[in-house]
């Protein structure tokens, strides 16, 4: 009865509850809908606005700042991760979502009336402190809302919420500058938003909290913003904007290897720590931020090259970009679904990341084997066998670390799972890009390729067809060369995933067995 009543956010005798049983159920997939908008607005934002920034560029100038329109979002949203989560566990998280949802609407409103591109850079910083709320919201209700036992049936509607993102984001970003203007790919934001806040303020209830008499440790999670800040920085800057040993480098690292120490050391004094340090005595949970790190270094490495790819060695539109990576993202979702079902009936779930890990390293080397020669239906193939480990592995990863905490530190677990794999992703992009970029400029000055295709790792299918044949081909075969590396280096790294899968202690599911909450979550 507990359950229902965490499900529900109803208490009483039963005989009062049994009358409302079925407006519950119809409450709780309002819920779960009002949730997968929200982060359908997450995922979908910067997919948008990549596609508008260079009718931004053309409109505001400043193209020397371009880098910051995606640098300073991704910098607020992995800063302030950790804090949301932290603050849903102390003041109730409804009260927090809701927060975060009319900041990132504030932002995305703000962003699109920019003026010119400093206005943008620092509006688009108050839509990533939104942004970072909003995953880490909606982990962390479903976790309140549905037992562990009984969330594996979701685990396919969040991958297809991704997938969605992913293939739709290109397209509707690409429609949407051609026919409103860039502004409307902000402005777009606005419905999404207004309905899940409307939804959720409307239908979810949730147990309340006791307000904890402790004060935010400010001191914490300014450290923690210091050296999250400084290590994507390094990710993003390292290799491109300044060389991997030049001072600013160097002091990046030094700052944020002496602002998390000292976090370290605070979070073991603090009354309530942004991070309890104690959730990583628990070996699930340790385990499993290993592998959401590694898993977000391979997933955002290949949806980076993947396209880069398919539009450079085998003559595909940019136009199609999110298309180009469908063999992979159907994949994911069919196997999330499968997963999540099997988890639900059997309360089983150990193989899981064990058999994502294999078949994420599997993907990856079979991705690392692609030429010139290679046809899309083959490199298709092999998109599949990577999607196929994702899915096992995207969903789950949250499932078991969520299982392995108290209640009380929910948000706690679903603010640092989602953290590790945000800065897995930057580690990934960052490493995974230096390689590939290095790679294609080598190759290309050893086939006498020419400076003008040096000075960029991309270039779409039309420049390419300008090129004189030998030029062209040097470049396919430059591009296919620096594949190759990214991906066989990412193989590479995700075999310690599949170490960290095998330590994986098999932990009852809480909410095992029949019980009141799964009617109300079906």
């Amino acid at each position: 009865m507990s359950d229902l009543k965490t499900a529900t956010g109803t208490g009483g005798k039963a005989a009062d509850r049994k009358p409302k049983r079925e407006p519950q159920q119809r409450s709780v997939r309002v819920v779960m809908l009002a949730l997968m908008i929200a982060m359908l607005l997450a995922m979908l934002d910067n997919l948008i606005v990549g596609t508008a920034m260079p009718t931004i560029v053309g409109d505001l100038g400043g193209l020397e700042h371009l880098s910051w329109v995606v640098t300073a979002y991704t910098l607020a949203t992995a800063a302030s991760t950790p804090i949301w989560g932290k603050l849903g566990d102390m003041y109730g998280r409804k009260g927090i979502f809701l927060t975060s949802i009319v900041l990132f609407l504030i932002g995305s409103v703000l962003s699109g009336m920019s003026q010119d591109m400093g206005q943008l850079i620092g509006f688009r910083a108050i839509q990533g402190l939104g942004a970072g709320g909003l995953m880490v919201g909606v982990m962390a209700i479903i976790g309140d809302l549905v037992p562990p036992r009984e969330r594996g049936k979701y685990q396919g509607l969040m991958a297809g919420v991704m997938a969605i993102a992913m293939i739709g984001g290109p397209l509707v970003g690409g429609t949407i500058t051609d026919h409103l203007g860039w502004r409307w790919s902000f402005y777009i934001n606005l419905p999404l938003g207004a309905v899940a806040l409307g939804m959720v303020t409307a239908v979810l209830h949730l147990p309340k909290q006791e307000r904890t008499k402790s004060k935010v440790d400010y001191l914490g999670a300014g450290l923690l913003t210091v050296g999250i800040t400084s290590i994507v920085l390094v990710t993003t800057w390292g290799g491109s904007q300044y060389d991997w040993n030049s001072a600013v480098i160097m002091e990046l690292i030094a700052i944020g290897v002496a602002s998390l120490a000292g976090f370290l050391f605070v979070e073991t004094k603090a009354a309530e720590p942004i991070i309890p340090l104690h959730v990583f005595r628990n070996r699930n949970f340790t385990l499993m931020s290993v592998v959401g790190f590694m898993s977000g270094f391979v997933m955002f490495g290949a949806v980076l090259f993947l396209p880069l790819f398919q539009q450079s060695v085998q003559g595909a539109s940019a136009t199609n970009s999110g298309l180009l990576l469908l063999p992979m993202l159907l994949s994911m979702m069919i196997v999330s679904l499968i997963a999540g079902r099997i988890t639900t009936s059997s309360g089983r779930y150990k193989i899981f990341p064990i058999v994502g890990s294999i078949l994420m390293v599997a993907g990856l080397f079979l991705l690392s084997q692609m030429d010139t020669g290679t046809t899309r239906f083959t490199s298709g193939i092999y998109m599949a066998v990577l999607g196929a480990g994702m899915g096992f592995l995207m969903q789950i990863t949250m499932l078991v670390a969520q299982n392995s905490v108290e209640l009380k530190d929910m948000g706690v677990a679903s603010s640092a799972t989602t953290l590790f794999r945000t800065l897995g992703s930057s580690f990934g992009v960052a490493i995974m890009g230096a390689l590939f970029t290095g790679r294609v400029q080598d190759e290309m000055v050893a086939r006498g390729g020419g400076a003008a295709t040096t000075a960029s790792a991309q270039l779409d299918a039309a420049s390419l067809a300008k090129l004189p044949v030998p030029v062209r081909e040097a470049y396919e075969f430059a591009v296919s060369s620096g594949t190759h590396l990214a991906f066989l280096v990412g193989a590479s790294v995700g075999l310690i995933a599949v170490v960290a899968s095998l330590f994986v202690k098999e932990v009852p599911l809480r909410g095992a067995g029949p019980e009141p909450v799964a009617d109300a979550a079906g």
